[in-house]
């Protein structure tokens, strides 16, 4: 699987889990609701700095935005 849209869909996932809209998470973490959106469509390509301040936004391990689903 493409890495940017597992990304994007642990993200849209974890988040909506958690109850947050794009917005809470723009506002908790800095990053753009625009940035947010491309993000869980897989259009963008996060650094590891970028996982790690959006997992810690969304109060997990940066290891669940990249993990496949059902584990490694």
């Amino acid at each position: 699987m493409d890495m940017r849209k597992l990304v994007g869909q642990n993200f849209a996932r974890i988040r909506h889990e958690k109850g947050l809209t794009q917005e809470e998470v723009a506002a908790r973490s800095g990053f753009s609701q625009q940035y947010l959106s491309s993000l869980e469509r897989g259009r963008r390509n996060p650094t590891v700095i970028t996982l790690y301040e959006l997992a810690q936004s969304l109060g997990v391990s940066h290891v669940d935005l990249v993990e496949p689903e059902g584990g490694a």
